[in-house]
């Protein structure tokens, strides 16, 4: 018997509740001039540190600058794709997260390890959240070339770049970013993506 899928329905709407620092967290484009201050940088790590990972293996690590170290901050702006240099280059912070592909206790790899790597992201973006700053996580770069420029080792696997600052102006954006940056969020219902049965 084939399944009938549920209807795609999406809602911008938060429906049942959830923590305010979850129903707060955007992905924004505008930036604001205004540096991070370094104990917020060291905290947005601290939140990281402590994602759960399988077997207490805490696979992730990462690469920032901000913009008074140009050098490393030029080679993360170069890795980025046109669609997000031209307004991610303006936030104050640009971290690439990183995977150890290993286990370091055998060797062995670690199937879990980008899945870890994502918990420690999501709480490092809550974080974010909780002390004003906005997280902009992007796919759209060049592994190869992270890898070449930044001399990353075999043993890991660049994830994702994120734009990190203060929310900025949406005016200082092109007018096809701005009106992305007023829409309101949309997600999936539950009915979409939440089985109480199997397929």
């Amino acid at each position: 018997m084939e399944m009938v899928a549920a209807p795609i329905s999406k809602s911008n709407q938060v429906e049942y509740p959830v923590a305010d620092i979850i129903e707060n967290r955007r992905s924004r484009r505008a930036y604001a001039a205004q540096p991070i201050e370094p104990e917020k940088i060291k905290s947005l790590f601290e939140a990281a540190r402590w994602a759960p990972s399988s077997m207490n293996e805490q696979p992730w690590a990462y690469i920032y600058a901000t913009k008074d170290q140009p050098d490393l901050w030029n080679k993360l702006v170069d890795l980025l794709n046109e669609s997000n240099r031209v307004w991610a280059l303006n936030a104050p912070l640009l971290i690439l997260s990183l995977s150890r592909k290993a286990h370091l206790r055998n060797g062995a790899n670690n199937a879990l390890a980008r899945y870890d790597t994502g918990s420690a992201n999501a709480l490092l973006s809550i974080q974010a959240t909780e002390l004003g700053l906005n997280v902009h996580q992007m796919g759209g770069y060049d592994r190869q070339k992270a890898i070449d420029s930044l001399n990353i080792p075999e043993a890991f696997e660049p994830i994702v770049v994120m734009a990190i600052g203060y929310p900025g102006d949406p005016e200082s954006l092109s007018e096809n970013l701005k009106l992305r940056e007023e829409a309101p969020r949309e997600r999936y219902t539950q009915e979409f993506f939440v089985m109480n049965k199997s397929f």
